[in-house]
């Protein structure tokens, strides 16, 4: 239908190449919407007549239960849309409905309406899950791990503050994608192929009537800018990256070497040959689909920089990345709350592999600061003790006050001073202790349950809100055109 410069219809070798028909099933009901409102403002600004308006808008209506043909010959979905309309319509009706508008104009509306719904969706299952870790968190207050740099063992801590710890990770990433729904819910629609056009429409109106916050004001951006594309999949490669590094760790945690953790049947696999293999493959596929989004991002910004301004047809190529990043993400996150609802943690072996390590090594150091002593010379101290611990195969809570003696030669410090601070700090008195702000200490663990708690109330009010103010547009867009078409 678009090839009336040209003298042939393309073959079909080449109509499979240029076509996007496959992808374009995540946005036809983005298109349809759109068209309703074009065709509505057309006719409000007297650019259609009423008889032409309710032809194409009943046309639209009924295309919204339609299984569209792939097969159709049909370049995009659009164009299929638009043969459907004037199939039905009527050339003399149908014919306008495309007025005042360009393929350019109408891809990128459909594009930005499909990823400001994906966002919101993100971001209730961001505070889904960020509620799930605060959840279990709520739970393990008093469960106590070793935490770890390098991967070794470092300090004594509780598994609520590890959780905690990806629950603020994870709201960063709510907040960078709530933050880039401003800057992808505004409306490109009536900008043209590139340049606007000489027909009287109201660029306002539809971006009203579709629930957009404002315009994309400048035609050249309106229809050939995806940096909106880009910072979308770049905040979900982000987000996807950190749930990579949460899955790493439940993967090593529940290997038979540590054994902190058991997951859940439902989220495992078998070995085809083993049978006492428990694989958990979930949590190796969110590291394998990050990968898979990295590259979606990779693919789109190598698309983009490769093009001078104006619409370049390069730019079909990255919608079935958009739609791959959305689709993974989600589920992604699905999945992850509900292995952290289903998690069996073992607390016992937990704390044992804590209490078998020196990890109160710094806080003997950091007792002896408040002794008067200088922290390196404590630390030189602590180390020695640690030492000792090592070559004689015992904790350090087991030294003799003779071993203890020779950590402390040539520092003047009593070594029963020493020797008292030791055998009074364990594990548990460490975390008593901690009491900075944001610490693993076992009074801050409440405060920080309390506070991310509020945190995602309030978060979900405000996306409700949001998703409100769309829905409502929306609706009230359908009244319009019910109102024509009945």
């Amino acid at each position: 239908m678009y090839r009336s410069r040209l003298g042939t219809d393309l073959s079909d070798i080449t109509l499979d190449y240029v076509s996007s028909i496959n992808d374009d099933s995540e946005i036809a009901l983005y298109d349809i919407l759109g068209s309703q409102a074009h065709a509505l403002m057309l006719f409000q600004k007297n650019i259609i007549t009423k008889n032409d308006v309710k032809k194409i808008l009943s046309a639209l209506e009924n295309l919204k239960n339609v299984k569209f043909d792939t097969s159709s010959g049909a370049e995009d979905i659009h164009e299929l849309i638009e043969t459907l309309v004037i199939k039905k319509a009527g050339m003399a009706s149908g014919g306008k409905m495309h007025t005042a508008r360009s393929r350019n104009d109408q891809v990128v509306l459909d594009i930005r309406m499909k990823i400001r719904d994906d966002v919101n969706i993100v971001c209730n299952c961001l505070l889904d899950t960020i509620e799930a870790l605060v959840s279990v968190a709520k739970n393990h207050q008093k469960t106590i791990m070793p935490l770890y740099t390098h991967l070794q063992q470092a300090q004594a801590g509780l598994f609520s503050h590890y959780l905690l710890a990806h629950a603020d990770v994870l709201t960063r990433d709510f907040e960078r994608l709530y933050g880039t729904f401003e800057r992808i819910n505004q409306s490109p629609l009536g900008a043209g192929p590139v340049g606007g056009t000489s027909i009287p429409i109201d660029r306002h109106s539809t971006a009203k009537m579709l629930g957009f916050d404002g315009l994309v004001e400048n035609s050249i951006d309106a229809t050939s800018t995806r940096d909106f594309v880009a910072e979308y999949v770049a905040m979900i490669s982000i987000m996807m990256t950190n749930l990579s590094k949460i899955s790493e760790d439940f993967v090593i945690w529940s290997t038979s070497e540590f054994s902190f953790i058991e997951l859940s049947d439902e989220f495992t696999s078998p070995s085809s040959v083993m049978p006492q293999k428990k694989n958990p493959d979930i949590l190796e596929l969110t590291r394998g689909k990050t990968a898979e989004i990295i590259g979606n991002l990779t693919a789109i910004l190598t698309t983009v920089k490769g093009l001078a301004s104006g619409y370049g047809r390069d730019l079909q190529q990255i919608k079935s990345s958009i739609w791959s990043t959305s689709k993974i993400s989600i589920s992604a996150l699905l999945i992850l709350k509900s292995i952290l609802l289903t998690l069996k943690v073992n607390e016992k072996q937990m704390k044992k592999v804590t209490q078998s390590s020196n990890l109160i090594a710094l806080d003997i150091a950091e007792k002896l600061v408040q002794e008067g002593i200088p922290f390196r010379v404590t630390h030189k101290i602590s180390g020695s003790l640690v030492q000792s611990s090592y070559i004689s195969k015992k904790p350090i809570s087991k030294l003799t006050l003779s071993e203890i003696r020779k950590s402390v030669e040539g520092t003047k410090i009593d070594p029963k001073i020493v020797s008292n601070i030791i055998s009074s700090t364990t594990v548990v008195s460490s975390l008593k202790d901690r009491t900075s702000f944001g610490s693993s200490g076992y009074e801050e663990q409440k405060r920080m349950i309390s506070d991310r708690i509020q945190k995602i109330n309030q978060y979900r009010i405000d996306v409700s809100k949001r998703e409100n103010r769309i829905s409502s547009s929306i609706d009230e867009l359908t009244k319009q055109i019910n109102a024509i078409i009945k």
